[in-house]
């Protein structure tokens, strides 16, 4: 489903701060010429002469000396403790001397000064976004994807070979398509809440010749009929467990070899971001390479005029949330100064539009479609109308988008009031379709890819397209 392009992220060791000091060297020293270090550690020198008196004096002098040091000895003094926490449970010496391990036993040391990074933010932010994605990704994710997936394929290769032809309204291929989804889901999408175990993501878009996106048939309006020179894009969604893909295609009609230049542009474009769509693959890259693509190609036109194929500017690829197709990362495929790049655990859908008009949409007459805002509601605020219609959506559809057609189809057909009050509060936002210049054709190819850490897998891929 095409995406709009917005306009314009100390202690000291036991308790004890002493260190040992030598003696005073005025204090007397036995003539046996043992140190004062000695003494300390009451040890005496042999005597020379094997004089027994002497040895008596020596340890005289000794016991002396000690007392005369315990004399000596100052109070303690308290000294300032280094600072709590910091694992240190002694000072240093001036000038330093003691062992560093002796200081710091746990090898707990000071760290020095902590200058958080510029971009702190940034990581913050993409760990964020991996987690919450990690997180919603559980056992089914896969399993889903692969389901939702195989259901595309397989309704829009029926679509293909046996209803889209010359002579066929655009009313008959839509019900047929989402006719084929319910019942490969095995979800009619009647009784509250079975169209969110599994269905469709959002309205069947059939948009013809110059019409890019966001087009389905609606109660009220103008049914088209297809005819032999038409160019007919189909883009719709399946979701499993709200695990949505979100593939499109363009057919001319009867073989139209005029289109094959604009057909085979926009898919070639499309298959040149798949192929490098990548963990930190930069928007800005694949914007630019998916333009030199599309841009290569030209279509001479019913008019006898060549006229160069161009990318839409204003319509880009998207990520892709559950229950929600269009999340926050645009997907250009122009050049663009985009910083955002794409990160492992996203889903996105790679689609591009190539036309032979003015490379601009429009907003065209009437509405698409609705889808509710992920916004917190109080319902006594409403009118009953609206607050009936509301529990409706959200029962029914919750954020996935829907059509008037949807509605009337569970039986709700008063629905007007309460849906312009819905709008006017922003609880509920519409789409109206987007056209080119007239006379103009408008291609598109999209495809649905999931990127991994080691890998990617384009789930929606198949043997057609």
């Amino acid at each position: 489903m095409g995406s709009k392009t917005p306009e314009g992220h100390q202690q000291g060791p036991d308790g004890n701060d002493q260190v040992e000091k030598p003696c005073d060297s005025t204090a007397a020293r036995p003539r046996n010429g043992s140190s004062s270090g000695d003494l300390d550690r009451g040890i005496v020198g042999e005597d020379q002469d094997g004089d027994d008196d002497d040895g008596e004096a020596g340890l005289n002098i000794a016991d002396n000396l000690e007392k005369k040091n315990k004399k000596k000895r100052k109070p303690r003094k308290k000294k300032n403790k280094i600072g709590q926490g910091d694992g240190k449970v002694g000072v240093q010496t001036s000038p330093p001397t003691i062992e560093l391990s002796v200081l710091f036993p746990s090898d707990s040391y000071p760290p020095g000064e902590r200058i958080a990074y510029d971009n702190t933010s940034r990581t913050t932010a993409a760990e964020k976004r991996y987690n919450a994605r990690s997180q919603d990704q559980d056992e089914t994710f896969l399993p889903s994807y692969r389901k939702a997936a195989e259901i595309h394929r397989e309704v829009r290769q029926y679509v293909r070979k046996s209803v889209i032809k010359p002579g066929v309204t655009l009313h008959t291929i839509a019900e047929s398509i989402e006719s084929g989804v319910r019942n490969l889901t095995g979800q009619q999408g009647v009784s509250p809440g079975s169209a969110l175990e599994a269905g469709l993501a959002f309205p069947t878009g059939l948009c013809l010749n110059n019409v890019a996106a966001h087009w389905t048939p609606n109660p009220g309006g103008k049914d088209a009929v297809l005819q032999s020179n038409d160019v007919l894009s189909v883009d719709f969604g399946v979701h499993v467990n709200g695990r949505i893909v979100d593939s499109a295609f363009t057919v001319a009609l009867d073989h139209n070899e005029r289109y094959n230049p604009l057909l085979h542009a926009v898919k070639e474009t499309t298959d040149t971001g798949l192929s490098l769509a990548s963990v930190d693959a930069r928007m800005q890259d694949l914007g630019a390479a998916m333009q030199e693509v599309m841009e290569s190609y030209e279509v001479v036109e019913q008019d006898g005029k060549t006229r160069q194929v161009r990318a839409m500017r204003n319509l880009s690829g998207h990520d892709i949330l559950r229950y929600q197709i269009h999340g926050d990362k645009q997907v250009p495929f122009v050049k663009n100064d985009s910083e955002q790049k794409m990160e492992e655990g996203d889903i996105f859908a790679i689609e591009t539009f190539g036309t032979t008009g003015r490379g601009y949409t429009r907003d065209d007459i009437g509405i698409y479609g609705y889808g509710r805002q992920n916004v917190r509601v109080n319902p006594q605020h409403l009118q009953p109308s609206a607050r009936s219609l509301l529990k409706t959506i959200d029962e029914s559809f919750g954020t996935l988008v829907f059509c008037r057609r949807y509605l009337e189809r569970l039986g709700i057909k008063n629905y007007h009031f309460g849906m312009k009050q819905l709008i006017d509060q922003e609880i509920v936002e519409s789409y109206a379709p987007l056209v080119d210049v007239e006379g103009s054709h408008v291609a598109q190819f999209e495809h649905t890819v999931l990127i991994g850490g080691a890998g990617k897998e384009i789930i929606s891929r198949g043997e057609d397209y």
